[in-house]
């Protein structure tokens, strides 16, 4: 007997789903805390050189903060200071009105900068100044924290197929935990960035594990409510990030803060079910009808047994011709989505709002956003609307290129995108058979967050052309919306089981 049919059974939209889900808000909220963390955390708050060598006796210790400035900063065509470059003595005919310099060439920051502390109080740049000739490396901060993830989502995919969701979710929480605090400790940047790599790696296994063990415990006909309910967590999380950021100021403590969620989290696990589906795809039947009476006992059903027998590697994404295509082509969608996604929320300073309002408006629209998906789904189905998504995300990147309205249509293309990201989490368990569904969201989550890890630094593009950011995002989201529409359609289909499954027209549930 399928496990389908077994769910069907003992109810697969119960009290005992909504428990899984409920358990889980814990830690998926910490993820959007950590993946948006350097809007906060990495923010270059206004700065200028540092002019205090410029003193050379009362005349420059006489002026007034704004003289000195005038005398020791050249300003830019814009009228404004330079942030990476001072003279190398003071220019007192400027303050005559005067602006020849003399002999005397501006020269880059000699004694470091002095930061602008009124919005935050320290920040990766102002710790390590990582600004003017040194800002990609502030930018690489995200990079790396996303290679992390990248190298954690397959690693954690491989691990949860062979010994199970609910004890790779454990280690996710503890690993993730264990690395964020000892970032928030980090006594250099060498070993910050070592840190967030490895609490990226760690927080991927919480970002898939998760999401495949809700789907796997739902039902066909509200399999597309799981999908969305779950994405929820990710509109309260970066609320909460708002909030967070808003009251706590220094990076250090942000990132505490940002975690602290894990903790009762480690302390929910314990009632965190195995995927039966799992457990009987591994042949562990006695281990899968714990958990199956379980179930039926909460949600008032009788119970229902099957046997079926597994054993597959990530390998097998590609043996066969379907599903190599389907994990080529899914591959593509989740690099798009992802290099799109955050293309956009990491960018949140190009948009004219304060950095908090401009998160907490961003954070806002996806929860209308999300509750539209949930009825576009069930009408129209998962291929149309990913494609659909992303098409529509281009669009609005175009747009943006050329309108006025700069802030208005960002924030749609930002809810459109966090509608494909959505929609692709669900698409994808879905189209992945049990024997390898681990496997194969680890697979596509690797190649988002290639995606992730190049997505920060396509802004420096702006140096060569102001709009290369914004084409390159733009002919992303459509080109992987076209390859979205080349995938199949899952709605009302049953899970398939096993390769084999793959191989054969699916069969749609009435």
């Amino acid at each position: 007997m399928k496990f389908d049919n077994v769910l069907s059974e003992i109810n697969g939209f119960g009290k005992f789903q909504m428990k899984l889900v409920l358990i889980q808000v814990f830690s998926r909220i910490t993820l959007p805390c950590h993946f948006l963390l350097n809007n906060f955390m990495a923010a270059v708050p206004a700065h200028h050189c540092n002019i205090s060598a410029l003193d050379d006796g009362d005349n420059f210790r006489n002026l007034t903060l704004e003289k000195k400035l005038a005398v020791g900063i050249p300003a830019e065509q814009d009228g404004t200071l330079s942030s990476c470059q001072m003279f190398s003595k003071p220019q007192y005919q400027h303050l005559s009105g005067s602006n020849s310099t003399e002999d005397t060439l501006a020269v880059q920051c000699q004694n470091g900068w002095v930061y602008d502390n009124s919005t935050f109080k320290s920040t990766l740049a102002t710790e390590w100044d990582l600004v003017c000739s040194r800002k990609g490396m502030n930018k690489a901060t995200a990079t790396i924290f996303f290679i992390g993830v990248m190298v954690g989502a397959p690693l954690f995919g491989f691990l949860s197929d062979r010994f199970g969701r609910r004890p790779l979710l454990l280690v996710s929480y503890l690993s993730s935990m264990m690395f964020a605090v000892l970032s928030a400790f980090s006594t250099s940047y060498i070993m910050f960035v070592i840190m967030r790599f490895f609490t990226g790696m760690s927080l991927a296994g919480i970002s898939i594990i998760s999401i495949v063990l809700n789907v796997e415990w739902f039902s066909i006909h509200h399999r597309t409510f799981s999908g969305i309910i779950i994405s929820l967590d990710w509109t309260l999380g970066n609320w909460l990030l708002v909030g967070i950021a808003y009251c706590i100021n220094e990076w250090r403590m942000l990132i505490l803060a940002a975690t602290s969620p894990l903790i009762p989290a480690i302390i929910a696990w314990r009632w965190l079910p195995e995927s039966a589906r799992w457990l009987m795809a591994k042949g562990r039947i006695d281990a899968a009808h714990h958990y199956i009476m379980k179930c039926a006992e909460m949600n008032n059903r009788s119970k229902c047994m099957a046997a079926i027998t597994p054993m597959y590697t990530i390998i097998d994404l590609f043996r066969t011709p379907n599903i190599r295509k389907l994990a080529i082509c899914s591959g593509i969608v989740w690099y798009g989505v992802a290099f799109t996604y955050y293309g956009i929320s990491l960018n949140i300073t190009g948009f004219g709002l304060n950095p908090y309002l401009t998160q907490f408006v961003f954070a806002s629209i996806e929860m209308p956003m999300k509750i539209g998906v949930y009825f576009i789904l069930e009408k129209v189905g998962r291929r149309p609307g990913e494609a659909g998504a992303l098409l529509l995300t281009g669009l609005c990147l175009l747009i943006n290129m050329f309108w006025v309205i700069r802030t208005s249509v960002a924030v749609l293309g930002k809810a459109l995108s966090e509608a494909s990201f959505t929609i692709i989490y669900l698409f994808t368990t879905e189209l992945y058979p049990t024997v390898v569904r681990q496997n194969g969201l680890g697979y596509t989550s690797f190649i988002a967050r290639l995606g992730v890890s190049i997505s920060p630094l396509i802004m420096l593009l702006e140096d060569v052309w102001h709009l290369l950011p914004a084409v390159t995002y733009c002919a992303v989201a459509v080109g992987s919306g076209l390859v979205a529409s080349l995938l199949p359609e899952t709605l009302n289909t049953q899970l398939p089981e096993f390769i084999q499954d793959i191989e054969k027209p699916r069969k749609e549930i009435q």
